[in-house]
């Protein structure tokens, strides 16, 4: 198997990175070397603009070409500018020396930057230069009376960065030579000198002599070939100390052999006695295998019928499923009819309710009606005076408010209905305004309230908005409303229900607390079962507070407990998240 050298392998990546590093420093070097030159050739064409634009301005104006071509043969003479064009205001060439801005069509075209620089884009001629306007001022205006391309070229630049260049790649060359030898030596004598001697200690290891194989002093330094030499050191110990060990166990194996040698004498003579009495056991074991046949026989009768009776009870399973499933079915629709059932003695209550006003609108209406009919019958006679009128407006105000109260009245029961009751019956999740959704729900539950004077009390915030199931959220506060009414206000017509709404860290805390009679510790636990109710003889179904708590639970997925202490009524407390 071929060996690999960790210092050769590290040695190379080492080197292989600070190659890179070098050869991308340098060309960096180099590129920032041919832009710093490129600016200054750019404001070296800046300087000539100003020192040659008035002249050639001048020149142009005054239509002498000679001086013109003069001026631009003097700029061509020097080494950085490699063409100049000078052109009028019709852009028609006046004087072009040197390289041409339109020399080759094909694959030259300018490609103008800020400040009228421009770079050609022609990878064989490599030309860049800027232009300037030629203007004139005469009697405080300004005319442009031409213009001018100076061009230069790469190899300018090139010539002017040539010694850089190789001054930058004969410094990287330099350091690189150095540090490789540097990194050779140091990686020699730190590391393959070192591990070659302890390698050839280890390869002189003698089986019979450990201690004597034992490494000597390679490397006077703290570091990891004095951690390995020394580990080896110590698995040397070891190996002395475990053949030590090995030579007496040795000698305690002779000994114990000996010992066996003598038991299996005895052993032979204890079989023998043994082989008499086995042949008499033998047979009493022929006996007892002919009576556990025959109980055999009679397990498998016993296992056939208790095969029959599994199967009779796994049928009976069967039908008990399908008829706890029936009975969930039947619990869903008795909860769906319990809520419909609520519904429908809310939509009663709320019907005789709006009957009132309604009632008091129509009398109002039937009153404004006659008085209508004996104003028109006064004027088609002539008898209207001012006292009749006045009687009129005075009585016909007064029927009208009479109709605005209480058409106001009954709109507002029918409109608090319609939510709550479109609420009950879908399921969707929407915004709700908790103290303006509370309120509706309290003034659609007027009718129940205004038979006693029971008292709702709401502290809740108006800024408490939060999505949810707001049926499920109406079913659970007419359920305990009306549970409150029902039993816990039983003997009293002054009960007072304390409702606390808060929003703590996107969850709804809800505190329904009524001072009524409260429930026994004992029953608590018993509140949220199906069908457990106190008022059995008297018509109750004992799903309200199922329902509520498989509303809260369920559909709005929070939280419900519920207290009782003694002679402070029953509380409720209800937690859920934002369902947004």
């Amino acid at each position: 198997m071929k060996l690999t050298s960790i210092s050769r392998k590290l040695l190379t990546r080492v080197l292989s990175f600070y190659f890179v590093l070098t050869f991308i420093v340098t060309c960096v070097q180099i590129g920032a070397e041919y832009i710093n030159t490129k600016s200054h050739i750019n404001s070296e064409l800046l300087t000539l603009e100003k020192t040659f634009s008035g002249s050639l301005t001048r020149a142009v104006w005054e239509l002498n070409t000679q001086q013109a071509v003069d001026i631009a043969d003097g700029l061509v003479a020097i080494p950085m500018i490699k063409g100049i064009t000078v052109t009028d205001e019709n852009n028609q060439i006046i004087a072009q020396l040197g390289e041409r801005l339109n020399g080759d069509s094909s694959n030259t075209s300018p490609s103008t930057e800020d400040d009228g620089f421009f770079n050609i884009s022609s990878v064989s001629r490599g030309l860049f230069g800027h232009t300037f306007p030629l203007i004139f001022e005469f009697s405080g205006r300004t005319t442009k009376v031409g213009s001018v391309i100076l061009l230069s070229s790469n190899q300018v630049i090139f010539n002017r960065i040539e010694v850089g260049i190789y001054f930058l790649i004969g410094n990287a060359m330099v350091k690189t030579a150095a540090l490789v030898l540097l990194f050779s030596i140091a990686f020699s004598q730190l590391l393959t000198n070192p591990l070659n001697e302890l390698t050839e200690q280890i390869k002189q290891f003698d089986i019979d002599d450990p201690e004597a194989s034992k490494l000597h002093i390679i490397n006077y330094e703290k570091n990891e070939l004095s951690i390995l030499q020394n580990a080896y050191n110590n698995l040397i110990g070891e190996l002395v100390l475990y053949k030590e060990k090995l030579g007496r166990a040795q000698v305690e194996i002779i000994a114990t052999n000996n010992k066996l040698d003598d038991q299996n004498l005895m052993l032979e003579q204890e079989v023998a006695r043994k082989t008499s009495s086995l042949s008499t056991t033998m047979l009493k074991m022929e006996v007892q295998q002919r009576e556990l046949l025959e109980q055999q026989s009679r397990l498998q009768k016993e296992n056939n019928r208790r095969s029959k009776t599994e199967q009779t009870l796994t049928q009976t399973n069967n039908d008990l499923k399908i008829s706890i499933t029936e009975l969930n079915k039947a619990q869903e629709r008795l909860m769906n009819a319990e809520k419909m059932a609520a519904l429908g003695s809310l939509s009663a209550e709320v019907t005789h309710e709006i009957n009132t006003p309604i009632g008091v609108s129509i009398t109002s209406t039937s009153y404004l009606s006659d008085l209508l009919v004996k104003l028109t019958t006064d004027i088609d006679n002539q008898k209207l005076t001012k006292r009749s009128l006045d009687e009129f407006v005075e009585n016909a105000q007064q029927s009208v408010g009479l109709l605005e109260n209480n058409l106001d009245r009954a709109s507002e029961l029918i409109n608090s209905y319609k939510q709550i009751a479109v609420d009950q019956t879908s399921e969707k999740i929407r915004l709700v305004n908790f103290a303006k959704y509370l309120s509706e729900i309290i003034r659609s539950l007027s009718p129940k309230l205004k038979k006693s004077n029971h008292r709702v009390e709401v502290n809740c915030t108006d800024n408490i908005e939060i999505y949810c199931h707001a049926g499920a959220v109406a079913q659970i506060f007419t359920n305990l409303i009306i549970n409150s009414i029902l039993h816990a206000f039983e003997g009293t017509d002054s009960g007072l229900i304390t409702i606390d709404i808060n929003m703590h860290r996107d969850k709804l805390q809800i505190h329904y607390q009524d001072n009524g009679v409260g429930v026994p510790l004992e029953k608590l636990p018993k509140l949220f079962d199906p069908f457990y109710t106190t008022k059995g003889n008297s018509g109750g179904s004992g799903l309200g507070t199922h329902i509520i708590y498989t509303l809260v639970t369920d559909t709005l997925n929070g939280t419900i407990e519920v207290d009782s202490p003694p002679n402070q009524g029953l509380t409720y407390d209800i937690e859920f998240n934002n369902m947004r």
